[in-house]
């Protein structure tokens, strides 16, 4: 007679997987991905920047920057960083590696990863240095970035951050991956030209 209420779906559960002790030997294997907070001093607000990097070859392939910073934002940084490196329907298994906030934790992000064959793995609580690349990036979007800038507005704050991140893929060398700039370094492991050290975490 259709006077029962339907019954409830039970949303699937996606199990907590643990940061593992890795060797990463190319690119596209483990990207990192964590939220900054800056401060517009005009406004006296706080903003957002979610940066994805590739532990391999350093290079931030997208970000996020914002006034919020919800899953569905994650979820699109993601799928953007997918696009750049042309990863969608590739069988490659990649690895996202997130703190337990509470984008990282949500359900709208767990089924994006597993529609995407991503495996996500999330680092114990209190153990940043499991994030430590990411964690690094951020330092220096600190020291070299926000802290050297008084923000009046949202437009300037999203402007100076986008042109600081350009500078630090293409500009800024790193000693750890030979005196190359990131996106140095992602060309030449794509094409095979140098030898690169793993990277153990």
């Amino acid at each position: 007679m259709k006077v029962l209420r339907s019954q409830r779906k039970i949303k699937p559960h996606f199990p907590k997987r643990i940061a593992q002790n890795r060797e990463i030997t190319g690119s596209n294997q483990l990207w990192e991905t964590d939220l900054k907070y800056g401060y517009i001093a005009g406004e006296n607000r706080f903003f957002f920047i979610q940066p994805v990097l590739d532990v391999f070859d350093r290079t931030i392939i997208d970000y996020h920057i914002g006034l919020n910073c919800i899953a569905q934002d994650v979820v699109a940084t993601i799928s953007n960083s997918l696009l750049r490196r042309q990863l969608y329907h590739k069988a490659e298994k990649l690895i996202i590696r997130t703190d337990n906030g509470p984008q990282f934790i949500s359900q709208v992000f767990g089924e994006f990863c597993a529609a995407h064959n991503l495996e996500h793995e999330r680092i114990p609580v209190k153990t940043p240095n499991k994030n430590a690349h990411i964690e690094s990036f951020n330092s220096i979007l600190e020291n070299e970035c926000l802290s050297r800038y008084e923000f009046q507005t949202y437009e300037e704050a999203y402007k100076i951050v986008s042109e600081f991140i350009k500078h630090y893929n293409r500009n800024r060398i790193h000693s750890s991956i030979h005196y190359l700039t990131p996106e140095e370094c992602y060309k030449a492991s794509l094409k095979g030209t140098m030898v690169f050290k793993a990277v153990r975490l």
